[in-house]
């Protein structure tokens, strides 16, 4: 099975030919209308170019001289374990489950050391930083002056225009689409009076946010090899990981070692600029790099193919004066998600911005990064990420085996690997569990071909043989029942007494159901095991009307009303398994009114506007999407303050809900934009949108 792992350059074009809502949408007005133009440092965060795989980060001196990370997919370093340990010597903590018990790796009691080493290994880590010197010291933030810094999304240059000692300074900076790499261009009367130049410096991996340390220069090796014509390569090592860095400059500068780990280019000839490509690469590559002018004109082509791919929003008939508001924020995610989070592993919480969570990446987010992607019709963005899965069948069918569980059970929080990390909490998350059958059933409406059936068969198997497996009949309801134990999407309750949440009860029908039907359409008969815990589940819980979190929890709206809001999911996020339309829609206004929305997570907002959207709330909808709420922000570059800085999920459920909002959903009711108000406050033009599920 193929899966592609670099991003192509021309993305296959798949708009329809003329805008619902209107005429043809000019494209090229609609992304360059919201090009980022800043004059001073936008706190805590930097632009950024990339592909997906890669992203530099951009400070306003259009380098990385006081801010910027330099990440990439496959960029992972693990520690050595702590003395005398094995990763197999963590303890598992049991739980009881129906009279039996079950070990999760939930407990760091009398085991820190190596809790916390498997908690942390293996972690992502910042690849190198390039920076400016003046006068061969480090440019620092106030010597900056009359900054303007522009991020043309169109052609993905970044063009950042300041002063230094009165001097004026340009930056071109662009990524590489193709490889792990940035290109850039500075021009400047100070380099020609051989005042400025360009350091690059590596620090030593580490598992904290930004990704790097720089005062370990003995723990880690640097070897330069350079030829004399403008370019060299160095060789990096990390106790058992590696990785390599080519340069190639012109403009007339030669390059020396500073010191261990620190390189500079200086300038050596006349002119005054520097032209730079530096890539990273994982194994060394052969191949010869650009120039400048060859790499940005490669970037323009790249972005112009992205953005007149796929699905494309225009709101700026509309009279609502919120629209360009929303507008900005679906084409800045669509830029900052296709640079983060469009690459060959499923991306981390802050994607390749920083080191959130040691880097590793939250199973049960992937669909709130990337499910998006299949609506908006960049499906080889998101298909990219989805052959992890296929890589880790081993260690979830063991992870399952352990458990006592037939099939496969997914990981919460991993690395590359797929090894499941300790925590209080993620081992015992499921409503990751049915998202690869999800995930199928978006691919199978893109290519409904046999190909895709038997692409995913094994794995929707494995998938629906875990979840019918973990239902357990219980006698007194004469149902299947989910847990004890479990953690819910809110992960605000006890998992020893957590039983039959809204979502996860009907999501668990949404997977088998369409488990089925997948066996259907290969012309094999039901399966009947899943068949009998599908016609079996409990019902989703209710009280006076209204749907609860889970079953028994009469303080929804009271006490647990922070966190997600996930009971309004199953009609929203999901397509309404076991729903009953008249509670929901009652529990839909109740949540809006009642949630404490400053206590929620920044995907929240987006799950709220599906559920309105769907359940005949269209102005619902809009209010939920920009609430003024201080976890529903999306900064001046389209960072979303939605949880630990940036919050791309944030980003990717906005982009969902949109779509959902535009195009519609299966049994939507006729017409243009369903999921916005009718009224005539909006005039919603798209194209190359598809349905959702």
């Amino acid at each position: 099975m193929q899966f592609p792992k670099t991003l192509p350059i021309l993305l296959a074009m798949s708009w329809i030919s003329a805008a619902a809502g209107g005429e043809e949408i000019d494209r090229h007005a609609l992304v360059s209308r919201h090009d980022v133009t800043v004059t001073a440092p936008v706190p805590r965060s930097v632009m950024q170019v990339g592909n997906g795989e890669f992203a530099f980060g951009v400070d306003v001196t259009g380098l990385q001289s006081t801010a910027g990370n330099t990440m990439a997919q496959w960029a992972w370093h693990t520690a050595p374990l702590p003395p005398g340990t094995q990763p197999g010597d963590l303890k598992l903590a049991d739980f009881d489950t129906h009279g039996r018990a079950v070990g999760y790796a939930t407990s760091a009691a009398g085991q820190g050391p190596i809790y916390n080493w498997l908690r942390e290994n293996p972690h992502r880590f910042n690849l190198g930083r390039l920076r400016l010197l003046l006068d061969g010291k480090p440019v620092a933030a106030d010597q900056v002056k009359s900054v303007r810094q522009r991020l043309d999304l169109w052609s993905g240059i970044v063009t950042s225009a300041y002063t230094l000692d009165g001097q004026p300074v340009r930056v071109e900076t662009c990524a590489l689409p193709d490889r792990d790499g940035v290109a850039m261009r500075i021009e400047s009367p100070l380099l020609e009076a051989r005042r400025l130049g360009i350091e690059l410096a590596f620090p030593f991996a580490d598992p904290g946010v930004a990704g790097g340390v720089w005062n370990k220069p003995d723990a880690h090796t640097t070897t330069l090899a350079q030829d004399g014509d403008g370019s060299a390569e160095l060789a990096r090592q990390l106790d058992g990981d590696r990785y390599f860095v080519k340069l190639k400059w012109a403009g007339g500068a030669k390059l020396r070692e500073e010191a261990k780990h620190i390189y500079r280019l200086e300038k050596s000839g006349t002119g005054p600029a520097v032209e730079l490509v530096c890539e990273f690469s994982q194994e060394r590559d052969a191949r010869p790099l650009a120039g400048f002018p060859e790499a940005r004109k490669a970037a323009a082509e790249h972005w112009a193919a992205f953005w007149n791919s796929g699905g494309a929003i225009d709101l700026s008939a509309s009279k609502d004066p919120r629209w360009r508001e929303l507008e900005r924020r679906i084409v800045l995610s669509q830029y900052l998600l296709a640079v983060n989070e469009a690459g060959s592993l499923p991306p981390q919480e802050s994607g390749l911005f920083n080191n959130g969570w040691n880097g590793k990446f939250h199973l049960e987010m992937h669909w709130w990064h990337g499910a998006h992607y299949a609506l908006w019709d960049r499906w080889p963005l998101f298909e990219r990420s989805l052959g992890w899965y296929f890589k880790i069948v081993p260690s979830a069918t063991e992870r399952a085996r352990s458990q006592g569980y037939a099939g496969l059970r997914w990981p919460k929080m991993a690395g590359p690997g797929g090894t499941d990390a300790p925590s209080p909490t993620g081992p015992l998350l499921i409503w990751q569990q049915p998202h690869p059958i999800f995930y199928a059933e978006l691919d199978y409406r893109l290519h409904p071909t046999r190909t895709t059936l038997e692409k995913w068969a094994p794995l929707i198997a494995g998938t629906a043989d875990f979840m019918a497996s973990f239902a357990f009949p219980d006698p007194a309801s004469g149902k299947f029942v989910l847990g004890p134990p479990m953690k819910t999407v809110p992960e605000n309750t006890d998992p020893k007494l957590t039983r039959n949440p809204a979502l996860e009860l009907s999501y668990w029908r949404t997977g088998l159901r369409l488990a089925q039907a997948w066996r259907a359409r290969m012309g094999l008969p039901p399966e009947v095991k899943w068949q009998t815990v599908l016609d079996g589940l409990a019902p989703l819980p209710v009280a006076g009307g209204l749907y609860l979190q889970q079953e028994g929890m009469t303080d929804t709206y009271t006490e647990k009303n922070w966190e997600h809001p996930s009971l309004v999911g199953p009609l929203g996020m999901l397509p309404g398994d076991g729903v009953d339309p008249a509670v929901m829609r009652a529990t839909v206004r109740k949540v809006m009114a009642m949630w404490k929305w400053d206590r929620v997570w920044g995907w929240d907002f987006p799950m709220m506007a599906m559920a309105a959207a769907r359940n005949g709330e269209p102005a619902m909808a809009v209010d939920a999407l920009l609430m003024d709420s201080p976890r529903n922000g999306m900064n001046k570059l389209g960072l979303s303050n939605g949880g630990p800085f940036p919050y791309f999920p944030s980003n990717g459920g906005l982009l969902y809900a949109t779509a959902l909002m535009a195009a519609g959903w299966d049994g939507a009711p006729a017409g243009n934009a369903p999921g916005f108000p009718q009224d005539g406050s909006w005039t919603v033009k798209w194209e190359g949108l598809r349905k959702a599920p």
